[in-house]
């Protein structure tokens, strides 16, 4: 098992392309660039999905500019380092990485968690292991991209999906990332569940979480798309219905436009979920949902985050 460096070396923001070039050059190959202004440029392409941004995350990416690449930790490795670094003179420092660290070290910090009262979230690598009695097991890959179930409004999500899912009903997923929700809501009795999502990387990743529930299509399905902006995959997700539980695990500006029109996916009587909500717009969702029709049937709180339950008139 190779034992690797990971090469470090800092720059700004203004000489972080020409310092790639320079590395390529002297045959550095897979560089990662990083820069503060790459950050800010991707917060505000995405700037409709989230509240707010981590103090400690900002303060690490305050005016960083530097770019990453590695070799084998041995004497080829290094004299490949050297040959790179021919002629620059930027500060560089090495972190040694072994190859089962690098790949799977990551690991560790994933262990089985309980949520709910019924819901035992479980990595794919801890699969065969005992689940606690009255619990059932969702597996998931935390390896991929998207939520594994940690965060709180996952959690909380899930607390009360547990709650208001009742016998076999249908359930939509709007903004399902790794398709946690809808995988909870099949291994907890849901006879079949619709997941959709903006990213497209998302139908595979929530297509292979499934799988390691042995839930298949076409019980099981995943589409891409923007339900605030094309009118078509309204329609078809209106026809795919009606469904007895929709969530949306997303943030307060996407929900609040979404609650105008959720109800075209639902049942009569059918049970909107909402979560992703930081505490400080809490009111004003809730004021919505009533506006649009909706009974607030909880509002559950954690860490920050708040999530609604709601019947849709």
């Amino acid at each position: 098992m190779d034992n690797w460096l990971e090469v470090t070396v800092e720059t700004s923001d203004a000489e972080l392309e020409a310092l790639a070039a320079r590395l390529t050059m002297n045959g550095a190959e897979g560089l990662v660039l990083e820069s503060e202004s790459d950050f800010q440029t991707f917060l505000e392409q995405n700037r409709q999905y989230w509240d707010y941004v981590d103090d400690a995350l900002l303060e690490r990416m305050r005016g960083m500019a530097r770019i990453k690449f590695y070799v084998t930790d041995d004497a080829g490795g290094r004299e490949q380092m050297a040959q790179a670094l021919r002629g620059i003179e930027n500060p560089v420092s090495t972190v040694k990485l072994k190859e089962e660290d690098w790949a799977y070290g990551w690991q560790k910090y994933y262990q089985p968690m309980a949520v709910g009262e019924k819901i035992w979230i479980v990595p794919e690598w801890e699969r065969g292991k005992s689940v606690p009695d009255g619990r059932t097991a969702v597996y998931l890959n935390p390896g991929l991209t998207f939520g594994t179930g940690s965060h709180a409004s996952t959690q909380l999500c899930l607390t009360l999906l547990e709650k208001y899912l009742k016998g076999g009903g249908a359930v939509l997923d709007l903004g399902c990332g790794s398709g946690i929700l809808s995988i909870a809501a099949m291994n907890l009795g849901a006879a079949h569940a619709l997941g959709v999502d903006i990213d497209p990387k998302a139908v595979d990743v929530a297509y292979e979480n499934a799988a390691l529930n042995a839930i298949e299509p076409p019980r099981y399905t995943v589409r891409a798309g923007d339900v605030l902006s094309d009118k078509t995959l309204v329609d078809e997700l209106a026809q795919a219905g009606p469904f007895r539980v929709v969530l949306a695990n997303i943030v307060a500006d996407v929900i609040i436009p979404l609650s105008a029109f959720a109800r075209r996916f639902s049942v009569p009587g059918g049970i909107f979920l909402c979560s992703g909500i930081i505490d400080t717009r809490a009111n004003e969702v809730e004021a919505v949902l009533k506006k649009n029709g909706m009974t607030i049937l909880e509002r559950l709180e954690k860490d920050g985050w708040c999530a609604f339950a709601a019947e849709m008139e």
